[in-house]
C-alpha cells in the first residue's frame, strides 16, 4: 500500500504532463462546431444597409463565406481589407454584423468599404447563437444549398487565406458547378 501512494503522485504528474504536451500542439483557430455539415440556421432579420428583411433563403444557390464581424472586433479591423480583396476577385462572402450598434456598422462599411454581398444585422446574437460563435472573427464556409461545410476562428489575413483555406472554397465552387 505505502509504494502505490508512492507511485500515485508520479502517475498523476505523468498524465497532467501528456495532456498538456498534447495541447501545445493544437490549433486555437479550429474550434469545434457542431453545425459542420448541418444546414445554416432559420433567421428572418434586418439588413445592415436598408430596411430589407433577411433570411435563409437570401444565402442559397451559390457558395460563400458568412463572416462574423463587429465594429468593436479589433480582429475584424486587420481582416476587413483582406475581405475586400477576396470580394473584388470574386470571392462570395456574406456578413454577420454580431451584437453591434447599426450606425457604428454603417460608419464603419462607409469609411472601410463593404466586401458583403449581404450584411445582416445581429444586434441582440440570437443567429450567433445558433451558429455557436465564440465571438469575431469568425467566417462559416456554406455550400450552395446552405450547409455549413467548415468554420474558421481567427483573422483571415492573406497567408491564412492562401495556405489554408482557398482550397477549401474553391472545392465549394467546383461542388456547385453542373
Amino acid at each position: 500500500m505505502r509504494r502505490w501512494m508512492m507511485v500515485l503522485p508520479l502517475a498523476l504528474f505523468l498524465l497532467m504532463a501528456v495532456f498538456l504536451y498534447r495541447g501545445l500542439y493544437l490549433d486555437p483557430a479550429e474550434l469545434p462546431s457542431a453545425m459542420i455539415d448541418k444546414p445554416f440556421p432559420e433567421f428572418s432579420l434586418p439588413s445592415v444597409q436598408g430596411d430589407k428583411t433577411l433570411t435563409r433563403a437570401d444565402l442559397l444557390g451559390k457558395p460563400a463565406l458568412v463572416n462574423v464581424w463587429g465594429t468593436w472586433c479589433i480582429s475584424c479591423r486587420v481582416e476587413h481589407p483582406v475581405l475586400n480583396k477576396l470580394a473584388e476577385k470574386g470571392v462570395v462572402i456574406y456578413g454577420i454584423n454580431y451584437k453591434d450598434v447599426n450606425a457604428d456598422a454603417l460608419k464603419w462599411l462607409a469609411e472601410f468599404h463593404n466586401p458583403y454581398q449581404l450584411d445582416i444585422r445581429d444586434e441582440e446574437g440570437s443567429l450567433g447563437l445558433n451558429l455557436g460563435v465564440y465571438g469575431a472573427p469568425e467566417t462559416f464556409f456554406v455550400d450552395a444549398k446552405g450547409i455549413i461545410r467548415d468554420k474558421y476562428v481567427g483573422v483571415i489575413d492573406e497567408v491564412v487565406w492562401r495556405e489554408k483555406l482557398a482550397a477549401k472554397y474553391q472545392a465549394l465552387v467546383d461542388e456547385a458547378k453542373p
